[in-house]
């Protein structure tokens, strides 16, 4: 495969893709720290990603801009409405740290989908140089969803704890 016109346009596409999914992703996760009283693991782990995915972005504006192109403002603010909207559904549910660590888990790995594809079209696209920004992100992300899933027990045994004593335990 080279670096055709069809295929960098894929390859922006994508970047642009991304950009917005990482955007989504912090309107997703933002409003999931601030509820946070009984969970301070959790809290703590969010407020880590949402600082590596400000760096996430910058790394694909980085790559964007080497590429002599920007992001999709459109595609960012339809995915970060989309992403509040989720957050906020959330916030009504009685188990809503559960439905949070469940759907946290799910966007961490569609990000690791994302950026393995955007890393084969880089490698076997004409855009080598560009696929070790994309990995960085791809390994925090893989980072991510594995403390999700390596957290997921102990998130719900202490949700069921907290219900059964009677206490505040959706968030």
């Amino acid at each position: 495969m080279a670096d055709t016109s069809e295929t960098r346009t894929i390859f922006v596409t994508g970047l642009k893709n991304a950009h917005a999914m990482e955007n989504q992703a912090l309107s997703i996760m933002k409003p999931q720290v601030s509820r946070i009283e009984n969970y301070p693991e959790v809290a703590a782990r969010l407020e880590q990603h949402i600082r590596e995915t400000e760096g996430q972005i910058a790394r694909i504006e980085e790559v964007l801009t080497s590429l002599a192109e920007e992001h999709s403002s459109l595609k960012d603010m339809a995915l970060s409405l989309t992403g509040s909207m989720a957050a906020m559904g959330h916030s009504v549910a009685g188990d809503e740290i559960i439905k949070n660590s469940l759907a946290n888990f799910a966007f961490e790995n569609y990000e690791i989908a994302a950026y393995k594809s955007l890393i084969t079209i880089a490698e076997h696209g004409g855009f080598p140089g560009l696929a070790p920004a994309l990995k960085s992100n791809l390994e925090e992300e893989i980072a991510m969803a594995k403390w999700l899933d390596d957290n997921l027990k102990s998130v719900t045994m202490k949700f069921a704890s907290l219900k059964e004593a009677g206490e505040r335990a959706k968030i």
